[in-house]
């Protein structure tokens, strides 16, 4: 689908907080690639409220929305998905405003969403030498807890938010439960969901870290979410407990042909 013909089901949604010009950059590749494209503007102060808004003006397949104060990238989708949900979009493809997501993935993405439509289709990140070692150590920690919470079913990248959501499922999961509101929003969502019986299916996706003088910017607290990340673990391992009968169960059945 070429960025000219709107789709009716998948829409790409950006969260954005004080990320910049950087954002615009982001916008109009994203808007290169598919359409329509919606921002989620989290409460940021920067001024790029008004710049989007302004982008939106002349483009009609580019929506703004913003939130009055900084909420985290999980409450800031929510608020969008139950928009998109409302419009009729079935299908959301999420991505970060700060340029580390691939925006020429988008239609290879989505045409695997629109293939296996009851699939979650995760982005695993490819990393080149602008990757901060920390951070690509790091995440394996959290990736190995999500696949023994999800009892190995498949998750190639539970931290990494350029993927494909089914909008209902997601909202299900989300609405009924307090947190998943921040920066535990992309492995909470990512293990709930195959708890509910969403198959992942994992693409390869490019990533590109940006350094300061580039426009990167990064709102990641080692301290701060790296703590709520083990609290959104201890919470998921009680549930992969009650759930781990259910869970055998279902990697015991044989694949449909």
């Amino acid at each position: 689908m070429s960025a000219s013909a709107a789709s009716r089901s998948h829409l790409v949604l950006i969260p954005s907080y004080n990320t910049g010009p950087q954002v615009y950059e982001t916008v109009r590749a994203a808007r290169a690639h598919w359409a329509p494209v919606w921002v989620v503007v989290d409460g940021s102060t920067d001024g790029t409220r008004e710049g989007l808004e302004g982008m939106a003006r002349g483009d009609p397949q580019l929506r703004v929305l913003a939130l009055a104060r900084n909420s985290g990238k999980g409450a800031a989708l929510l608020h969008a998905l139950g928009e998109a949900a409302a419009a009729g979009f079935t299908h959301a493809l999420t991505m970060d405003a700060d340029g580390q997501h691939p925006p020429e993935s988008i239609p290879a993405f989505m045409q695997a969403s629109m293939r296996a439509p009851g699939a979650l289709v995760l982005g695993v990140p490819q990393f080149d030498a602008s990757a901060p070692a920390l951070r690509v150590k790091g995440r394996r920690i959290s990736n190995w807890w999500a696949n023994l919470e999800t009892l190995w079913a498949g998750i190639g990248d539970s931290l990494f938010g350029f993927r494909v959501y089914p909008l209902q499922p997601l909202l299900e999961v989300m609405r009924g439960r307090r947190w998943m509101r921040r920066f535990d929003f992309d492995p909470e969502a990512a293990v709930r969901l195959v708890w509910r019986g969403l198959a992942p299916l994992n693409l390869p996706a490019p990533v590109r870290y940006l350094r300061p003088e580039e426009g990167g910017v990064s709102h990641f607290h080692y301290w701060r979410d790296n703590a709520l990340l083990t609290w959104m673990h201890v919470r998921l391992m009680v549930g992969f407990v009650l759930r781990l009968p259910r869970l055998a169960l279902r990697r015991l059945r044989p694949s449909p042909r």
